[in-house]
């Protein structure tokens, strides 16, 4: 039965500041989408076949071994108008530690149809409507939070909340791989 997932980052010390956030907005403009979405940073999105599961758990672990823990710093809110997200973006030195795993991600799985997200940010709500942006940025406008980025996590969506769910991470292992040296014979 195919199934959809997500590949985020994500940090169990932003979900409940930015519950509080979406559930001030909820009370202003009432249910909108992502508002009981927990924060992330989304990687990636694809649907594919639950059998093939473990394959791709076994290259996210790969992956994560690669990678080092960082700081992510989150220091301003902002919108994509034409989509209706509002959103908590993160800071140029946060963005440029993010995107390099993002599009090594992304290559990874180049052979799934994605869903990529080549800008990292923290979304509040998406699809609001121009009213709802314009209340939610008068609401909002300053923040500064941080988390230690120190894994991916798998994400599997349940159809019947309408929510994804977090269902496996894979933590960073410092292991950078190790660079290929051509030799000599002689």
């Amino acid at each position: 039965m195919e199934k959809t997932y997500s590949v985020v980052f994500y940090s169990k010390a932003l979900v409940e500041p930015v519950k509080k956030l979406k559930d001030f907005l909820k009370s202003k403009i009432n249910w909108y989408n992502s508002c009981n979405s927990e924060a992330h940073i989304t990687i990636c999105e694809f649907t594919i076949d639950e059998s093939e599961i473990d394959s791709i758990k076994k290259k996210l672990s790969k992956i994560s071994d690669t990678f080092t823990p960082f700081p992510v710093s989150l220091d301003h809110f902002d919108a994509f108008q034409n989509s209706g997200a509002f959103f908590i973006g993160v800071t140029k030195d946060s963005e440029n530690n993010l995107v390099p795993i993002m599009k090594k991600i992304h290559e990874t799985f180049k052979f799934l149809k994605l869903k990529k997200s080549d800008n990292p940010h923290l979304s509040i709500g998406r699809r609001l409507t121009p009213e709802n942006l314009k209340i939610a940025s008068e609401l909002f406008t300053t923040i500064n939070i941080e988390f230690e980025c120190n894994e991916i996590v798998l994400r599997e969506f349940d159809p019947k909340v309408k929510q994804f769910f977090v269902i496996d991470s894979f933590p960073f292992g410092s292991n950078p791989e190790p660079e290929f040296v051509q030799g000599s014979l002689f």
